[in-house]
């Protein structure tokens, strides 16, 4: 019978995890050793519902598919303008300048009383009350003082999550999102057994190729030359006997 190489390393994880987890059968034990030995990390993709052998194979396998993010555009819009060349009265804050149009505000007389009465450059008191004093013009000659041109809405290119259609500055932003949102790591040795989510295809042809009985053999072999891990190999001999 074949013996395979078990890097000291792994020898030395694999001795912690079995003084741990003390009823850790062969299949789970030989399961932990695959997930060290090809440095194996499976995540579920929670929507889908599906395992993956890796949180950078699913990034990839979405990414080729266009399933992970889009690359969108947007315009950013400065602040609307307080006046306009369409305006024909304002309403003027004579502490601070603060201006309402006619047609910029829904309601610009109700606005200056507002604001007027909570201006902290307001000193002026009328029975102890900050006074409600504004200005009020409809002359075009003042009201252009007024006038200031709003900046150009610029273009920018964004980037849409695919999975939740959120948007982020990057798609570095996107695949963060991604990972702490809709992954959850879960341990090889979990994988096989449970009966909840699906295995991707390439991930559970790896399993399958692995879990071929000449493959465990051999590693069984290849514990039992170790004094520290023989009493797990006696356990687990004398459990295959009585399923027999």
């Amino acid at each position: 019978m074949s013996v395979i190489a078990i890097p000291e390393t792994i020898k030395s994880e694999m001795l912690r995890f079995l003084k741990k987890n003390k009823k850790a059968d062969l299949i789970t034990t030989y399961l932990f050793f695959l997930e060290k030995k090809f440095n194996l990390k499976p995540v579920l993709f929670i929507r889908d519902k599906m395992i993956y052998q890796s949180r950078e194979d699913l990034i990839h396998r979405l990414e080729e598919a266009g399933k992970l993010w889009r690359e969108t555009e947007i315009k950013i819009q400065y602040g609307q303008e307080s006046v306009n060349e369409q305006s024909k009265k304002i309403y003027i804050c004579p502490f601070t300048g603060k201006v309402f149009a006619d047609n910029t505000h829904p309601n610009p007389q109700d606005a200056i009383y507002d604001w007027v009465s909570k201006c902290p450059e307001n000193t002026e008191r009328v029975g102890g009350l900050k006074a409600k004093r504004f200005l009020v013009s409809e002359d075009f000659d003042v009201i252009k003082n007024y006038i200031v041109k709003r900046k150009e809405p610029i273009k920018k290119i964004v980037f849409s999550s695919a999975v939740t259609g959120k948007l982020f500055n990057s798609k570095e932003a996107v695949i963060q999102d991604f990972v702490q949102n809709q992954l959850k790591n879960i341990p090889l040795e979990e994988v096989p057994s449970q009966n909840r989510y699906q295995i991707e295809e390439h991930f559970m042809s790896f399993i399958q190729t692995h879990l071929e009985e000449g493959k465990i053999n051999a590693f069984v072999e290849t514990l039992a030359n170790y004094d520290e891990f023989s009493a797990f190999v006696d356990l687990w001999l004398e459990e295959e006997r009585e399923e027999t």
